[in-house]
């Protein structure tokens, strides 16, 4: 059974400094609020790992959180560049920022092999592109019944996996549904995990598909109504394009992010 939390005792017990954390999500129920969190309580030194981090991801390594991004696709959705990303590589503002770039079948894959106790993973995907002469964990391996030359990923296991959700009943069976990313694997993958979720009831109504992570596979679970937002939660409500408009002009700076932060973050939830 998982434990039920608050979101501040959830990231103070399960998040550490120097831990590789997953914060997985596609499109929607990304856990925007976990991240802030994670600002707030000013861990450092973390490897974050996601498929395709956006702006919460953004505002950690602008934080200082991170030393590390393990991804595929990163940008704002819809506008353009992360700036404090770009900052952190180019400049290493606040701290240098080391990268390990993978495709989004590759990141899927190692979370795949994470999951199922497996070393690593087997796929054609880099084929024909430079990432493998970029990236050390990206390796060349002959199949062994054709002959056929085939590319390996080590298996993605972080210390914690943070997913958001639409609801879990009391005992931390969770519910998810819409558009999905890679929250189940990164899960099963995981250590530890915390889904955030928009609400606590005390029975989950039935819903084919939905229930997608038992309790026996979730550490915690806390309760965080639009723990999503700017992102959506189908279901709940909508994406909120303005704000992601509007964080390109904020994170372009390096000071009115510095302000952000303290004023937007930093204040007690």
């Amino acid at each position: 059974m998982a434990e039920i939390v608050f979101l501040a005792d959830g990231i103070a017990g399960l998040v550490r400094d120097g831990d590789t954390v997953a914060l997985e999500g596609f499109t929607h129920l990304i856990p925007v609020a976990a991240g802030h969190e994670i600002i707030r309580q000013r861990r450092t030194d973390l490897t974050l790992v996601r498929m395709t981090p956006d702006i919460v991801y953004d505002q950690l390594i602008g934080a200082g959180c991170a030393r590390k991004l393990i991804f595929s696709w990163g940008g704002n959705p819809g506008v353009g560049s992360l700036h404090r990303f770009r900052d952190a590589v180019q400049h290493g503002w606040p701290v240098p920022l080391e990268i390990e770039e993978h495709s989004h079948a590759g990141m899927a894959n190692r979370y795949v092999a994470g999951a199922s106790g497996l070393p690593f993973a087997v796929l054609r995907g880099y084929t024909g592109t430079d990432l493998p002469r970029q990236t050390a964990t990206i390796k060349p391996i002959t199949c062994p019944f054709t002959g056929e030359q085939l590319t390996a990923v080590p298996a993605l296991n972080p210390d914690v996996t943070i997913v958001h959700a639409q609801r879990a009943d009391r005992a931390g069976n969770v519910q998810l549904w819409g558009i999905t990313g890679v929250q189940k694997e990164a899960v099963l993958a995981a250590k530890r995990s915390l889904v955030t979720v928009e609400e606590i009831v005390d029975e989950l109504e039935p819903r084919p598909g939905a229930t997608v992570l038992p309790a026996w596979a979730v550490t915690a679970v806390a309760e965080v109504p639009f723990g999503a937002k700017p992102s959506y939660a189908a279901g709940y409500y909508d994406r909120d394009n303005a704000a992601y408009q509007a964080w390109d002009a904020i994170s372009r700076d390096r000071e009115k992010f510095a302000r952000w932060v303290e004023e937007s973050v930093r204040v007690p939830a």
